[in-house]
Formats: C-alpha cells, structure tokens, sequence
C-alpha cells in the first residue's frame, strides 16, 4: 500500500488522485442564469445528496485561479439555478457545455438544448433530460484554496420542485435503466449503468 501526504502534492496531483479513485460520479448539467439574462449551462461531477428533508443537494464549483465560474456567479446573484441529471440520451450535447465561453455568452447554443421556463425558479430547464430539479440556493460556501483565495464554491441547493420523465417513473420510484445515468471516471473517461445486484442490509 502505497501512503502519500497531500499536503506534499499540488492541485493538480490532488485532483488527479481524488477524480480516479472517487468514481463513479453523477454528473450534474446546471443551467444558471445572469442579470443580464444570458442563459449558461455547465457540467460538474462534484455533486451529491446532501438531505432528503428538506431535500437538498451539493454542488462544489472550483475556481480557475481563484475567480469564480459564471455558474457560482449566477447562481450567488439570483439564488436560483436548475440541475439536470445527465444521461446518454443527451451526454453529447452535455460535453459541448463543458466549452469555456466569454461570461456574455451561452453554450446554448452550441447544443441542440431546448430551454422551457421552470414552474418556481426563474431559471430555464432543460427540456431533453430525463430528470430536472428546480434548486433554490440555501447555502454557499467558499472553500480556502492557497493563502485566502477560495479554491471552490460549494453551493447547497434546496429541492423544490421535481421534473421527471412519465417513461422512468412508477409509484415514486425512477427505474435506472430508463434513465440510463452517466457517470464521470478519471480525465476523459465516462461510464454508464453496469450490472445491478441487490444486498439486503443487516
């Protein structure tokens, strides 16, 4: 077993460490939306649970070079944003967002993304992903990266309001293998849904 300090790696060892052997990670496709109304739309694979009640979720933005993304930026102005579970129906489209525009522009429209108003956020949707959940930003933390420049910005999100395609859903639950989730793995590597198996808990 080999032991390393992380404190004795630099950013981008950690990063490389943690993103292949953290795996899978969800990928969460959000739309935000500036004052100015420009619609962005980016990926992140920081993303999680955080509480079924309320039911909330975790979003972790890193900064480049300490500046924020137009995601943390939009979303700490307007308190809103929508996150959309990225699937294999739509994880083309979803890797063209990953793109680095000008803050004036939309990765819109390098899609085939179909924006429609949301029921209680003022930011779009998404209409392609299976699964669309309306956030309203409950807390965001910046985290230290080195001296007193944050490294990210962790944004929680409150649930509330649930869009989900009528093919994947019965009786409360979604089935898997209609949504067909992808997962993001080390550098350009994706994965989809394998094998299921079951374990009953003790």
């Amino acid at each position: 077993m080999i032991s390393v300090n992380p404190e004795n790696l630099s950013e981008r060892e950690n990063y490389k460490f943690l993103t292949g052997s953290i795996i899978p990670r969800p990928i969460a496709l959000i739309t935000t939306q500036s004052h100015t109304g420009v619609i962005n739309v980016a990926p992140f694979s920081f993303f999680n649970i955080v509480s079924s009640s309320p039911p909330m979720l975790s979003v972790s933005v890193q900064r480049k070079k300490g500046v924020q993304k137009d995601t943390a930026r939009n979303a700490l102005k307007s308190r809103e944003f929508v996150v959309h579970i990225t699937d294999e129906d739509i994880i083309e489209d979803v890797n063209q967002t990953a793109a680095e525009l000008p803050p004036g522009d939309s990765e819109l429209f390098l899609t085939k993304f179909t924006a429609i108003p949301s029921e209680k956020v003022s930011v779009p949707g998404l209409q392609e992903a299976k699964v669309r959940l309306e956030c309203i930003l409950e807390q965001a933390i910046p985290l230290a990266g080195s001296g007193d420049n944050p490294g990210c910005d962790l944004l929680i999100g409150r649930i509330v309001c649930y869009h989900i395609d009528e093919g994947i859903y019965d009786k409360g639950r979604i089935d898997p293998s209609g949504l067909k989730p992808v997962a993001r793995l080390a550098g350009q590597t994706y994965t989809k849904l394998g094998e299921l198996f079951e374990l009953q808990r003790p």
